[in-house]
């Protein structure tokens, strides 16, 4: 692919998303977009939920990440993903302050971040595959609001990107959702039954499912 940058993209509407969080709207979009466990928030407490401009960036190298600021909009997502594994820190503070003037939500980045406390005290929150102050050139083209792979998932511009504590998660813009809302409530319930003391084992009707299975209670160890 020659290098390119795509200026017009239809964004998909996160509906809500970020109030549900990863794990739910995950299950309710058939537990598919899910990304690699390695992709992890520099700073704890951060939730958002947007559409995806895209960068498809060579490895050490920012200099498209730079040129894809110029192509963000109010509410978007960064997404970047490299042309093969690299860990080194092509994301810092001065960047993020380019992206949140733009009103960027945020970072998803296949790759190195630095300057975590500065990133935290401005509250704009980055997903990165390492923490790591090795810095970066600004030598070699890539690619804007192209189709990228970011933590094993396939991005395409415009995405919905749902990030918080526990993982990173995209769904292509054309996927409907059973009901993340309906999800979420049908867990508020589960919450306050277990909260109760009833066990999950009663609430999802596991006990005939574990004997069918082979399971077996003993009374002592020596009837193991």
């Amino acid at each position: 692919m020659k290098p390119v940058v795509v200026r017009n993209i239809k964004r998909a509407d996160p509906a809500g998303m970020a109030e549900y969080g990863v794990s739910t709207v995950h299950e309710a979009y058939d537990r598919l977009g899910l990304m690699k466990p390695y992709l992890r928030p520099v700073w704890a407490g951060a939730a958002i939920a947007g559409p995806a401009v895209t960068v498809l960036a060579q490895p050490g190298d920012n200099w498209m990440i730079h040129v894809a600021v110029e192509q963000c909009t109010k509410g978007d997502i960064l997404v970047v993903g490299c042309t093969t594994d690299n860990t080194d820190g092509m994301f810092g503070e001065l960047l993020a302050t380019s992206l949140q003037a733009r009103g960027v939500q945020g970072l998803i980045i296949d790759a190195g971040c630095r300057d975590i406390r500065a990133l935290h005290e401005m509250n704009f929150p980055v997903w990165s595959r390492a923490v790591s102050a090795k810095g970066t050139v600004k030598a070699t083209l890539g690619s804007v609001n192209v189709p990228v792979v970011c933590a094993g998932v396939n991005v395409d511009p415009g995405d919905i990107i749902v990030a918080d504590d526990d993982a990173s998660w995209r769904c292509r813009s054309a996927t409907r959702p059973r009901s993340p809302r309906r999800r979420g409530a049908d867990e508020g319930g589960k919450r306050k039954r277990l909260a109760s003391g009833e066990l999950g084992l009663d609430m999802y009707s596991m006990r005939e499912a574990l004997a069918k299975a082979g399971l077996v209670y003993v009374d002592n160890p020596e009837d193991v």
